[in-house]
């Protein structure tokens, strides 16, 4: 991995274009897509192997789609399952309101919300990155400091098993280290709080009983212990429960004391038959990172924000700062973009993180706050929610906030249009899909036929031409947003749309000035 040089202590050090500090599913991700595009890379852990606790165990279609382009898709279907939307209930389990999500494969050719659970995630992300001979793993490494000059930064670690120390030069650094890590520390970056913390109880069960209950997410709404229920796998459910002031997990992580707040799911199911895999408490917070770069390094993950759990972006929320942020970093590392886009990832995921938590901080705050009167008002306006303008659809549909307008983002200024967000993976041709075809390229999806010189030019550019024939799926997405044609970047997203092709071709970046 990588190439040695001397160091100034006599010794030797590997350089690398890339290191990633952290191997949990972002850091995993960025360096497997870094790798699909030839770019060689270093993922540096402190921990020997995977965490063997679940924690994340929901994400959308929208980040499922991030996971079939890691090459996953086959992989992650047989490891999840989908869930089929979300429920309200109150104390006695009586259905308050019911937010279905549909299961079959949508606009991005997945469920619009799969559970999970998240070792067998990082399991698959693993032996994934195996495949790679450009991404290297390295655990029991702890990197200790980071020190950057004009051309990189030097990464000092520690073997935690020998203690002996070491050294990698790196052209980037990718901080995926968690909300606890080292790396935004680093940096001098702080966490602005959006003023939502709570501490809950957090449970996972075993148990080979088929409890038989809707297979969607469950959201408790009482005034006394607010609670969330989802069966995650075949034979693993997770509870979570909201704690009283004062109280800690310590006090009901006694058997005799947790059944009583599963019991509503599991009825006359015996404490033998139940196995806890985990009673722990958790610090849920909304918190986003002042800033998200300095130079060379740069933060993804919960090392740049932190969201509570109640829509399920958490870990979602990595895995699109990764999908953003690789592509162009392989970009400037072989030259066909120039550095200065690296300044779009901030700009387009800092936003569209804030918003999605303050959605799952709304949602929080709508399921637990109030206390009695919260509760009655609930049990009166949640059967009604449904003829709320807009939050049928909120609460049904997968689809998230467009980016922002940056350099890679052309979005009108009035109006609504395609451009920053995702473009449809439709079914093109047999199975094949626009993610298959793209393959990680730029595409210009067009209804009108290109000049000759025009699909030269654009394949010249590195492009590929996606037709969109009358009455097809991409057809009737370009008509949604008064376009002929538009082109998406390699990561799904629509950097630019109108009606003339001859105007948008100069969209995509030239090529690269050496291979």
């Amino acid at each position: 991995m990588g190439k040695l040089i001397p160091d100034e202590a006599g010794g030797t050090v590997t350089v690398v274009p890339v290191v990633i500090v952290g191997a949990g599913p972002t850091g995993l991700t960025a360096a497997t897509l870094l790798a699909q595009h030839g770019v060689e890379c270093l993922v540096l852990d402190r921990w020997a192997g995977i965490y063997p606790l679940p924690r994340a165990v929901a994400l959308d279609d929208e980040v499922h789609r991030i996971l079939a382009r890691l090459g996953l898709r086959e992989e992650f279907a047989a490891i999840s399952r989908p869930h089929r939307g979300l429920r309200l209930v109150d104390r006695s389990m009586r259905v308050l309101a019911e937010f279905p999500r549909d299961v079959t494969p949508g606009r991005h050719g997945y469920p619009q919300g799969s559970l999970f659970d998240q070792p067998e995630l990082e399991a698959i992300l693993r032996a994934n990155l195996d495949r790679h001979g450009s991404a290297t793993l390295r655990g029991d490494t702890e990197v200790t400091a980071l020190t950057q000059d004009a051309d990189g930064v030097r990464v000092s670690v520690t073997d935690t098993v020998t203690g002996a120390p070491g050294v990698v030069r790196a052209g980037y650094v990718l901080g995926c280290d968690g909300a606890n890590g080292s790396t935004r520390a680093a940096i001098g970056a702080g966490m602005h709080d959006l003023g939502f913390t709570q501490r809950w109880l957090v449970v996972d069960v075993v148990t080979e009983v088929d409890l038989g209950h809707w297979e969607g997410v469950h959201q408790l709404c009482d005034p006394v212990r607010a609670g969330t229920y989802l069966r995650v796998g075949r034979t693993r459910h997770r509870w979570e429960f909201l704690l009283a002031p004062g109280e800690t997990a310590d006090d009901l992580r006694d058997p005799a004391r947790l059944h009583p707040l599963v019991a509503p799911w599991t009825g006359n199911v015996p404490l033998t038959e139940l196995e806890v895999v985990r009673a722990a408490e958790y610090t849920f917070r909304a918190q986003v990172a002042d800033r998200w770069r300095d130079r060379r390094i740069f933060l993804l993950g919960d090392a740049a924000h932190l969201t509570p759990p109640f829509v399920g972006q958490g870990l979602g929320a990595g895995l699109r700062d990764a999908m953003n942020l690789a592509w162009k970093l392989a970009g400037v590392l072989d030259g066909s973009l120039p550095e200065s886009v690296l300044d779009t990832y901030e700009i387009e995921r800092r936003r569209h993180a804030r918003t999605m938590i303050r959605l799952a901080t709304l949602v929080g705050t709508a399921m637990t706050a109030g206390g009695r009167w919260g509760d009655a008002i609930r049990r009166v306006v949640a059967p009604r929610l449904h003829l709320v303008p807009g939050l049928q659809r909120l609460a049904t549909d997968s689809a998230t906030p467009a980016l922002r307008r940056s350099a890679l983002v052309r979005r009108p200024r009035l109006g609504r249009g395609v451009a920053g967000g995702l473009c449809p993976n439709a079914v093109l041709d047999g199975d094949l899909r626009f993610d298959d075809v793209a393959a990680g390229r730029f595409a210009v999806v067009t209804s009108v036929e290109p000049s000759a010189e025009h699909r030269a030019e654009l394949t010249r550019r590195g492009a590929v031409v996606v037709d969109a024939p009358p009455g097809s799926e991409l057809h009737r997405w370009l008509a949604g947003g008064r376009a002929r044609a538009a082109v998406v970047r390699p990561d799904g997203v629509v950097l630019a749309a109108g009606r003339r092709l001859a105007d948008l071709r100069r969209a995509v970046p030239g090529p690269p000035s050496s291979r």
